[in-house]
């Protein structure tokens, strides 16, 4: 697909399956470079209305990005969370911190701030696009000494308000 082409195969999903397929799909990866992937639990209510295939490429593309640059032997964790009309989705590492400098820089084509070049430095301007392109937003901040997290924001799918039908009386039935 390129880059100039808008999301085509918009579906709703729920995101609890959504991340567990993601899950199973890069745990290994975790463990080859010695770090814990934290996988919290999701609502399994919480849809969403995305290109499956291009939000699991950026949500993908996060966590190893979070692989890469987060010290062994510690943590990295997925986390979703939702508020009424939004879905979260964090990726949350333990690299020590973000250097100092503009985060929004990350997010430009072929930036690279860490001794680590491999890769071109396009996985985050690609996530940005991606992410608008499904009506949402991704962020990053610094936890400075700690990590840094980035953050999905998408729409929710609205629940559905429960159907309530007033009581039926007896005068009623009777008519």
């Amino acid at each position: 697909m390129q880059l100039t082409q808008a999301v085509q195969n918009r579906e709703q999903f729920k995101v609890a399956t959504f991340i567990e397929q993601l899950h199973l799909s890069v745990v290994f990866k975790a463990d080859i470079r010695g770090v814990t992937l934290s996988v919290l639990p999701v609502d399994v209510g919480l849809e969403i209305e995305a290109d499956r295939e291009v939000l699991a490429a950026v949500v993908m593309n996060l966590l190893q990005n979070a692989f890469k640059f987060t010290w062994p032997q510690t943590t990295v964790t997925l986390r979703v969370s939702a508020k009424r009309e939004r879905v979260l989705i964090d990726v949350e590492d333990e690299c020590g911190g973000l250097p100092d400098g503009d985060i929004e820089a990350l997010f430009r084509p072929f930036v690279q701030r860490n001794a680590d070049r491999t890769g071109v430095g396009l996985g985050l301007a690609f996530s940005r696009w991606a992410v608008e392109e499904n009506s949402g937003r991704i962020d990053a901040h610094n936890v400075p000494g700690k990590g840094c997290v980035f953050t999905i924001d998408v729409p929710r799918v609205p629940v559905p308000a429960a159907i309530s039908h007033p009581p039926v009386g007896l005068a009623e039935v009777e008519r």
